[in-house]
């Protein structure tokens, strides 16, 4: 709660020890950061020469795309709706291509329709983090450091990323007291909070997990984890769908996607499963070839030429499965629904 009060301004006598207890900590040593302000990691430094051109072409690709993009949302988002009714496939190329990054967190509220959430609940976000309290207040706590510990934002000890963290991922443990809080959100909201304030970022995760425009993701999070595990059951078939050779392989050395795609589907949406396999696809004649536990390392560490956005994504678009996911869905939710029928009648005979 201390971390809710001295964010918004609000201390009371009885509150001050406890918030004195959680003074920001040293800021970290300055270090060389990428562009969205992660440090960056040595190894994966490129020459000057190449470094320079390919900064300069991205950022005169950057300024036309935003232009385009400012003129489609309009001011504050005002012509966005009007603009997705009039022309939804140029809008669906266009977020294909990249929501300019100045402008994701604008986007990014407008299509989950969190924008709608913020504005009919006025004052809400601030109740829960001043008045309310939870369950889960110690753990969020525990876990807070964990979160992006090498971006900039997030790294000083109690400072302001940490206490907008926790801010946002108290108020969401009461605002839905069935998921409460789970460890994986504070990647989520971490996320959110690098393009938004925190009552954005709030209202944000609520329409993604209760599913205000799209299928509500909080299965992610419960108990069990229920959607994550339809995910790699799903995953693992188009792996054998698609990738026959290397989904042998996998299963000769009784690899499963639980080993090294979980937290792929933290964000549970249709274009995981085509990045998937589209790093799989890219990498199989060496994957093929590597035993269990040179697989495992390799498949929680894909090659800096796999990760380029510019070749991996047009080859993951060009990964048709939609239909798959969902006959496979059926399948699932088939074969689950007769192991808890199972499951029932064996306790009744118990």
């Amino acid at each position: 709660m201390s971390f809710g009060l001295q964010k918004l301004g609000v201390e009371t006598g009885m509150e001050r020890k406890r918030i004195d207890d959680y003074e920001p900590g040293p800021v970290p040593s300055p270090k060389a950061l990428d562009r969205f302000g992660f440090i960056k990691q040595e190894f994966n430094a490129s020459p000057d020469g190449l470094s320079k051109s390919r900064t300069v072409h991205d950022h005169e690709r950057e300024e036309r795309r935003v232009r385009k993009w400012r003129k489609m949302i309009g001011i504050g988002g005002s012509d966005w709706k009007h603009y997705v009714r009039r022309k939804p496939i140029v809008v669906k190329r266009r977020i294909r291509k990249g929501i300019p990054d100045c402008l994701r967190g604008l986007v990014w509220q407008l299509i989950s329709g969190s924008r709608d959430l913020l504005l009919m609940n006025p004052g809400v976000y601030e109740q829960l983090v001043i008045y309310e309290t939870s369950a889960s207040e110690l753990d969020i706590i525990r876990d807070i450091s964990r979160t992006f510990p090498s971006h900039v934002f997030f790294q000083q000890r109690h400072g302001p990323g940490q206490r907008s963290l926790y801010n946002v991922l108290k108020a969401y443990s009461v605002y839905d007291r069935d998921v409460g809080y789970v460890q994986g959100m504070g990647f989520l909201a971490g996320l959110l909070l690098l393009y938004m304030s925190e009552e954005d970022a709030f209202w944000l995760m609520v329409a993604l997990l209760k599913g205000a425009v799209h299928a509500p993701m909080e299965g992610l999070y419960l108990v069990g984890l229920p959607l994550v595990q339809q995910y790699l059951f799903q995953f693992d078939n188009l792996v054998k769908d698609q990738l026959p050779k290397l989904g042998e392989h996998f299963a000769q050395e009784v690899i499963t996607p639980s080993m090294y795609a979980s937290q792929w589907f933290i964000t549970g949406v249709k274009i995981v499963f085509q990045v998937g396999l589209a790093l799989l696809k890219y990498c199989q004649e060496d994957l093929i070839k590597l035993p269990f536990e040179k697989l495992i390392h390799a498949l929680r560490n894909f090659p800096e030429d796999a990760m380029n956005p510019d070749t991996l994504l047009p080859m993951a678009y060009s990964i048709k499965v939609s239909k798959r996911l969902a006959e496979l869905e059926l399948e699932y939710e088939k074969q689950n629904g007769k192991q808890a029928q199972s499951g029932e009648s064996s306790g009744k005979q118990k």
